[in-house]
């Protein structure tokens, strides 16, 4: 049985062992041998102590003693210094399949605290020997020699404790099958660059702006260094005046980064060529390899920066093969990548739309002598692009209509509000269509003095919300806004008729008075979409004819179709009282309160004749009785004779009812709203 002691005692010996080999080897030598001389047999000695170690289990997948326990807090890339990246090049020298090097600096005695493209490199052996653990989980093929949150977190699992670990039986063959080393003289099959991003804003951060796909035949290739160029097609554009960063990603993981704001850090500011260097990404034969360039853009540029169209163009790269053969490729780098720089915010916009849960329109019951209160007349969806977007001000249209122009907004509503992702705002001020449309020319574009909803004239009205910034939608997240009315009672002091209708919009006209804010103000063309309610019909005393209630047929009679028969079927509720509706129809162009029903027929010249039958009782003889709360079946049959072939339809227009007996003394009219839904299909008709 293995032991702790044993193992311990197994690498105390070799350690002894090694030092008497030092020692007395060193001794004649330093008589001779100059201190560079000794230096170099020293290297080497180290490098033969490492491989006895590993023999006694120190290499391969055990972790290193005499380092070990240790944690990596941060993660490292080409570039970093510190007493972190000496231990790290320590951990990976303590294994003869990772070491970073195997004389001079970075070799086993002489680490620095200097992460360099050989320190990346031995990362990324330990990447492929820890495929699993490192690349799988994060969907990465190629190892990227940035010492990043997996790879950390793979080196701290191995270095929790000083004692070497047993590697279960047949894990280190695995390792050896999955270690992938160079193979082949590599040579450049496919360079590519395309365009990323289509326009970047101020102060976006690693925006992908280039996108390279490499790929090599004959053998697997270790890019070290990619030189790129960018350009504006403005004069005076310079790109360290645009730019704070840029990077280099491959899978996910930034393996370099530059200063793009520094002048000096361009290889030539004359032609904006910058390098990546230090780099070493892998490609194996026969693999795309996909890099992408990112960038970050600084804030409050220039307006010869913002009028820019930039282009980036792969310059030269460097690469190795398995042999350390190094190539720079010039010719065969094809493509480039082009972008437009925006303001900050550009792209931000607000969508308005119809909700799907917006309710149909309907007849809606209100009372004589008290308020209806909440009532939703129309659900709007609001979504916010490319940002997070704050609210400060809604505007939202309400229509009133029913053919008298003495009705107001005011006499029908006495109040309106909305209600926002759950919040509720209640309107501030009110104005008339025509005083808000003058109010274009006003500082802050709203009328002001319409405090109160009495002073609202017209059948058109708009509504403002102040929302102040208490509503912020998530960048493509998608919120709701409710728009809800208490409506007047029907009494003395708000008399307004039966089949009043009322609707709720936001348009263009609207939309202009919007306010909004994201990385900047919206303006009025960053607020698009529309959303219009459907029309609500007001019922205090009278009848219903409810959607929902309607079906039609259509048919042909005669031998060779020749004439047309149209069904529609409707129910009539009464609200509040008895009423009569009488047995007469015709069409609305004729319409009267003498005939029951009013239609239209669309499609040509023909001959109409109709009838109309119900469900009610008939009290007095052509005077059908719907008694309050009930509700009758009406059946209206369009028979129609046209003179020359054509497609004709029947629309059920109104119904016209009274509370006096004959059916037409005092009549008033419903009107069906809207006529869409009281329509039969199209039917072709022979002429006869």
């Amino acid at each position: 049985m293995t032991t702790i002691a044993n193992k311990f005692a197994s690498k105390a010996a070799v350690a002894f062992v090694a030092v008497a080999m030092l020692f007395t080897m060193m001794a004649p030598a330093a008589q001779a041998q100059s201190s560079e001389d000794l230096q170099a047999m020293i290297n080497t000695l180290l490098a033969q102590i490492a491989a006895l170690q590993s023999q006694v289990g120190q290499g391969g997948t055990s972790v290193a003693s005499g380092i070990c326990p240790y944690t990596w807090t941060r993660d490292l890339n080409v570039g970093a210094t510190g007493a972190d990246v000496m231990k790290l090049q320590q951990f990976l020298n303590a294994n003869a399949d990772t070491r970073v090097a195997a004389s001079g600096a970075g070799s086993v005695g002489a680490e620095t605290e200097y992460y360099g493209p050989a320190t990346a490199a031995a990362v990324s052996k330990m990447q492929v020997m820890y495929r699993a653990d490192i690349l799988t989980p994060a969907g990465l093929v190629n190892p990227t020699g940035y010492f990043g949150p997996s790879t950390r977190a793979k080196a701290n699992s191995l270095c929790v404790t000083s004692t070497p670990t047993t590697p279960v039986e047949g894990e280190e063959e695995e390792e050896e099958e999955e270690s992938a080393e160079l193979s082949g003289e590599a040579s450049l099959d496919n360079f590519e660059v395309e365009d990323g991003e289509s326009s970047v804003e101020e102060g976006d951060t690693d925006v992908v702006v280039a996108e390279l796909t490499v790929e090599f035949a004959d053998g697997d290739a270790s890019i070290s260094r990619l030189d790129f160029k960018i350009v504006s097609d403005q004069s005076g554009a310079e790109p360290w005046e645009a730019f704070e960063t840029f990077t280099l990603w491959v899978d996910g993981d930034m393996v370099a980064e530059m200063d793009a704001s520094d002048e000096d850090e361009y290889l030539n500011e004359n032609t904006g060529t910058f390098r990546f260097s230090g780099l070493d990404i892998i490609a194996m034969e026969d693999e795309e390899v996909e890099i992408l360039v990112g960038a970050s853009v600084q804030n409050n540029l220039d307006s010869e920066e913002l009028a820019s169209e930039w282009t980036i163009t792969a310059e030269s790269m460097r690469f190795f093969d398995a042999d350390g053969v190094a190539t720079t490729e010039t010719a065969g780098l094809d493509g480039n990548a082009q972008f437009d720089m925006d303001v900050a915010g550009a792209d931000e916009e607000i969508k308005i739309s119809l909700a799907s849960s917006n309710p149909d329109a309907t007849d809606i019951v209100v009372d004589t002598d008290t308020d209806t209160n909440d009532v939703t007349i129309m659900v709007a969806d609001l979504e916010a692009e490319d940002n997070d977007i704050e609210l400060n001000t809604v505007v939202v249209r309400l229509d009133i209509s029913n053919g008298y122009s003495t009705t107001t907004v005011a006499k029908v509503v006495d109040e309106v509000r909305v209600v926002i992702d759950g919040q509720e705002f209640k309107a501030e001020a009110v104005g008339d269509e025509n005083d808000y449309l003058i109010a274009n020319d006003t500082d802050d574009g709203l009328t002001e003095g319409y405090s109160e909803l009495a002073n609202a004239a017209g059948t058109s009205t708009w509504f403002y919300f102040d929302i102040d910034g208490d509503v912020t939608i998530d960048e493509g997240d998608e919120v709701q806004m409710e728009v809800v009315v208490d409506l007047n009672d029907t009494d003395d002091a708000f008399a307004y008729p039966n089949g009043t209708t009322i609707k709720a919009s936001v348009q263009s006209d609207e939309r202009s008075f919007w306010d909004a804010e994201g990385a900047e103000d919206l303006s009025s063309g960053q607020f698009n979409g529309t959303a219009v309610g459907d029309m609500h019909t007001l019922v205090a005393e009278g009848i219903l004819v409810p959607v929902d209630g309607f079906s039609s047929e259509v048919d042909t009679l005669g031998q060779n179709d020749t004439i047309g028969e149209f069904t529609l079927e409707f129910e009539v509720t009464a609200v509040e009282d008895d009423f009569y509706i009488t047995e007469g129809a015709t069409t609305t162009v004729a319409g009267n309160p003498a005939a029951g029903v009013g239609f239209t027929v669309d499609g040509g010249t023909a001959v109409i004749s109709a009838s109309l039958t119900s469900t009610a009782d008939e009290d007095t003889s052509g005077v059908f009785t719907v008694r309050e709360g009930e509700t009758e079946t009406f059946t209206l049959t369009v028979t129609v004779d046209p003179t020359a072939t054509g497609t004709f339809r029947v629309s059920l227009d109104e119904v016209w009812y009274s509370e006096n007996e004959d059916g037409t003394t005092g009549a008033e009219v419903y009107t069906t709203t809207p006529i869409s839904d009281y329509r039969t299909a199209s039917q072709a008709i022979q002429g006869s």
